[in-house]
């Protein structure tokens, strides 16, 4: 849906998609990649975004695929043939790094998996921070319960030590947490609207998160899904349709219970920690955020 969306803006002039790195989480980077090919060309953009293949396990510990969720192709099972185009020959830490050098100042890092391919980038240039204009992630849970185990959020554990690496670089993040994502689930009448336009986009669409609903309705305790990624894609592009807290962000690397939590300090006195704050939403308009997403589906 993510992509989608992206891909929506794209087409529309309002935004231009530089590149997309693949990574391990809800199924091998190459799958992915592959996914992210017949997803862009599903939407009619064919040439101009280099797709490439990323980190295919964490730094520190095992991979872990979300199969139960997405299904065994990534894409809810709809087993589509074969894209046209193929996955670029650099790796996604490689064009995070070429792309901020050619672009300093100018680009948006969007990371909607684990953060395996961001830490490495860090490790491979230092200077990556200054380069960055802002690092937008989805990930993490504070006041909300976690999503893989009691308190961990599934992208951050996936890598809890590249998360940690991106909280602590002095570079500008946008963190959009389990807090602010499950406030705009979708659920019946936002779910029929999208499988009865008729665009094939829309129907593609549909499938997609037919078994992505099925998954989810049993946490949601209706019929309906969390499109977390998509918030933080748009927060990306409309930062004001969010609400925000800023406060410094660790993850937890130790904990038997805890591993892959986010930290923050919510007292009220000042943050002690000596990190760079991140701007971490915590609410945002979700009738906007729903209907907009809608409209991007539907106009492809």
């Amino acid at each position: 849906m993510t992509l989608l969306y992206l891909a929506s803006l794209v087409r529309a002039g309002e935004a231009e998609l530089v590149g997309v790195g693949t990574v391990h989480g809800n199924i091998d980077p190459l799958t992915g990649a592959l996914n992210t090919l017949r997803v862009l060309e599903a939407a009619g953009i064919t040439e101009g975004v280099p797709v490439a293949v990323g980190a295919a396990r964490p730094m520190a510990q095992n991979v872990h695929y979300a199969l139960d969720w997405h299904g065994t192709d990534g894409l809810g099972d709809t087993h589509l043939p074969d894209p046209a185009g193929r996955p670029a020959a650099e790796p996604a830490p490689a064009q995070i790094v070429r792309l901020a050098r050619e672009r300093p100042g100018e680009l948006t890092l969007l990371a909607t998996g684990p953060l395996t391919n961001l830490g490495a980038a860090l490790l491979l240039d230092g200077e990556l921070p200054s380069l960055v204009r802002e690092v937008v992630v989805m990930g993490g849970a504070f006041d909300h319960p976690g999503n893989i185990t009691t308190h961990a959020e599934a992208n951050i554990w996936h890598d809890p030590e590249a998360a940690d690496l991106v909280f602590a670089a002095d570079w500008p993040v946008v963190l959009v947490p389990l807090d602010a994502t499950h406030p705009t689930a979708v659920h019946d009448d936002w779910l029929d609207r999208l499988a009865a336009h008729e665009s094939e986009v829309a129907q593609f669409a549909a499938r997609i998160l037919k078994f992505y609903e099925v998954a989810y309705t049993p946490t949601l305790k209706r019929r309906g899904a969390v499109i977390h990624d998509a918030l933080a894609a748009m927060l990306a592009v409309d930062p004001g349709l969010g609400e925000y807290a800023h406060r410094p962000v660790r993850v937890e690397l130790h904990g038997e219970l805890t591993r892959g939590t986010t930290v923050w300090d919510a007292r009220s006195l000042p943050a002690e920690d000596v990190r760079r704050p991140a701007k971490i939403a915590v609410g945002s308009d979700v009738r906007a955020f729903q209907e907009r997403l809608l409209t991007a589906l539907t106009s492809l």
